[in-house]
């Protein structure tokens, strides 16, 4: 039952309107450390020698799926907003393809599909997009094979279709990228991923030209013979031609997603020192080195816009002797260039985190959150690239803790790209606001806006909640990320009643992130008092068919165990079993495997134990 006395107002703000619900209920808001409200936060899931996806060859296409959406939930609730997830490790596929065979780790045979068969990047992208979070495809483009003499080799592997297009590098086997006619081949598997699928953006890591090693020699002189394009034929030609070639198909593949998917990304992540020596315009380092070492002049790439990131793998210590990370990372702030300005990311490495490292910087708990600390310092870097999802997992150091209660504590934004859309979509439209004291709950509902002026709709939205007032709502009174709830895709938004006066304000997103002004409606509200014991909120939908959402707030720091049980009362999940903090938690129940039917979920916490039922129907 509705219990309030209201009042209903509408107020412009240009060019959209907003939505706020003034509440004289509960619930103050939690402290929380300074953080951006718009910020990438990102980590890399390798699929090469099963490092983080599958972690076994042998798992079954059921049990890679769980492992999966097991990631991509610990990443959410770790305060991630995108995953960068490897699809094309060596010349192969994690998804059905005309051009490349199936990649051997996924099913231990290179060229052999799953069994019973299933798209997994279709599979991957979807599960992504339903947390919210941005999924960039990871390809790496010359790397053919590993390992020339132990890798599974299917007949239709580009080594055995095209021998003459493969410079055999010690136990490696790659792409030559001089020739052009690898590169329109490499563009092209590029381009059917992009066509095929929603992805949000197409990434590449550092894998260009092989890493020198000593006695071995990347010979493509018959490459530099039948094209040199005026380069000299000395040491320094030959490098010069090699950056070239990159060059070339950095912005073949740039061009070719902005004339299919303007809206996809494109991003590449170099070594992290670009080039040594400051009399060359590099950093005052001794490592190595991306210009040089691979003929990547990654500097170029976000210069020029060809890239609309970087994210350079800087897997350094601050205070390390031979690159300092401290030094470098303000090096590549300032190489964004203010005429055609592109997003800088930091690639930080988490599997270099122990107790034992080898670099003494990383045996220090305060080691990575003092990186990002200092990157959020920087003008032009925007956020972090986790390496690699296994690692950040295993919480080493406790880092996963830091991020989940203090750095990523509140959601972000990703940030906009203006020179890929800069046109805000539309406000919601029928939005209202009801709360039940009786229950403790306040929920908001809306509809999409009419398309804005470039055809986009809403992708998702953010729902804030506010101090009260009764001003209008200013982009402001927004910019503070402790005051967003969440950003969803639904139309539909469920909390506990705040215990202090608050206010909600709800904005729409598009696909890249563009946010629209908000329309004012309020509503006067009297509830009960403060809540002291755990409230577990309806589950949302229910009845379910693949997933339902389940909420519950905590009036203080506790444990709480969440189970899902038949109606026997036999346990068939465990959901939650640990410590959370004070305030609103959700967990996600997804159908997987569970027979039809009514099922009872059970919260138990210091203060006392919750039920509700849901519906499970296919």
């Amino acid at each position: 039952m509705l219990n309030y006395y209201a009042s209903h107002y509408f107020t412009r703000w240009a060019p959209g309107l907003v939505l706020v619900a003034l509440l004289l209920l509960g619930g103050g808001a939690r402290a929380q450390a300074p953080a951006p409200k718009r910020e990438l936060r990102a980590a890399w899931v390798a699929h090469v020698f099963n490092l983080d996806w599958p972690s076994r060859k042998t798992l079954t296409p059921a049990q890679q799926r769980q492992e999966f959406v097991s990631i991509l939930d610990s990443h959410r609730q770790n305060g991630m907003n995108a995953v960068v997830v490897q699809i094309r490790a060596a010349a192969d596929a994690l998804y059905p393809s005309t051009l490349e065979p199936w990649s051997e780790w996924l099913t231990g045979t290179q060229g052999q599909a799953p069994s019973p068969p299933y798209d997994p990047l279709a599979f991957m992208v979807r599960e992504a997009h339903r947390r919210e979070l941005e999924f960039h495809a990871w390809l790496n483009p010359y790397r053919a094979l590993t390992n020339g003499t132990t890798a599974s080799i299917a007949p239709t592997h580009v080594t055995v279709q095209h021998p003459e297009w493969v410079v055999p590098y010690g136990t490696l086997r790659v792409l030559n990228p001089g020739l052009p006619a690898v590169r329109q081949y490499l563009t092209r598997v590029v381009m059917d991923v992009v066509r095929r699928y929603d992805v949000d953006a197409i990434h590449f890591d550092d894998y260009f030209y092989p890493a020198p090693q000593t006695g071995i020699v990347f010979n493509d002189d018959a490459a530099f013979a039948a094209d040199p394009r005026g380069f000299a034929a000395t040491t320094a030609g030959r490098a010069d031609w090699r950056r070239s070639n990159v060059d070339i198909f950095v912005k073949m593949v740039s061009d070719s997603i902005r004339s299919v998917k303007p809206w996809v990304k494109f991003g590449i992540s170099p070594p992290g020192v670009w080039r040594n020596g400051t009399s060359v315009g590099g950093t005052a380092t001794t490592a190595f080195q991306s210009y040089s070492d691979i003929f990547a002049d990654s500097r170029k790439w976000l210069r020029r816009g060809w890239v609309d990131y970087l994210a350079p793998q800087v897997y350094f210590a601050i205070g390390q002797t031979a690159a300092n990370y401290s030094l470098i990372v303000p090096w590549w702030s300032q190489q964004v260039n203010p005429d055609t300005v592109r997003h800088l990311y930091v690639g930080q490495g988490v599997y270099r985190i122990s107790a034992t490292a080898t670099e003494p910087g990383f045996r220090s708990p305060s080691q990575l959150p003092s990186q990002i600390r200092l990157l959020r310092q920087q003008p032009n870097v925007q956020g972090s690239m986790f390496y690699k999802t296994t690692e950040l997992r295993a919480n080493p150091l406790g880092f996963a803790d830091s991020l989940r209660t203090n750095f990523y504590r509140h959601p972000a934004l990703v940030p906009t790209m203006p020179w890929k859309d800069n046109v805000p979509p539309t406000a919601p439209v029928q939005a209202s606001v009801s709360s039940n004291p009786g229950a403790g709950i306040v929920e908001l509902r809306w509809q999409p806006g009419p398309a804005a002026a470039d055809g986009q709709q809403a992708r998702q939205y953010v729902v804030y909640r506010l101090p009260a007032g009764t001003v209008p709502v200013t982009a402001a009174d927004l910019a503070d990320p402790a005051t967003i709830r969440t950003i969803t895709d639904s139309t539909a938004y469920q909390e506990a009643l705040p215990t202090v006066p608050a206010r909600y304000a709800l904005t729409a997103l598009d696909r890249l992130y563009n946010e629209s002004a908000p329309t004012t409606f309020q509503v006067l509200a009297t509830a009960a008092g403060s809540r002291q014991t755990a409230l577990l909120e309806p589950a949302f939908p229910n009845p379910f068919t693949a997933e339902t959402h389940l909420a519950f707030t905590l009036p203080a720091p506790g444990p709480a165990d969440l189970r899902l049980l038949d109606l026997a009362g036999r346990e068939v999940a465990v959901l939650l079993a640990e410590t959370r903090d004070a305030g609103r938690h959700e967990v996600l129940l997804r159908a997987a495997d569970l027979p039809t039917g009514l099922y009872m979920v059970v919260l138990r916490t210091a203060s006392g134990i919750a039920r509700q039922k849901v519906l499970l129907v296919r």
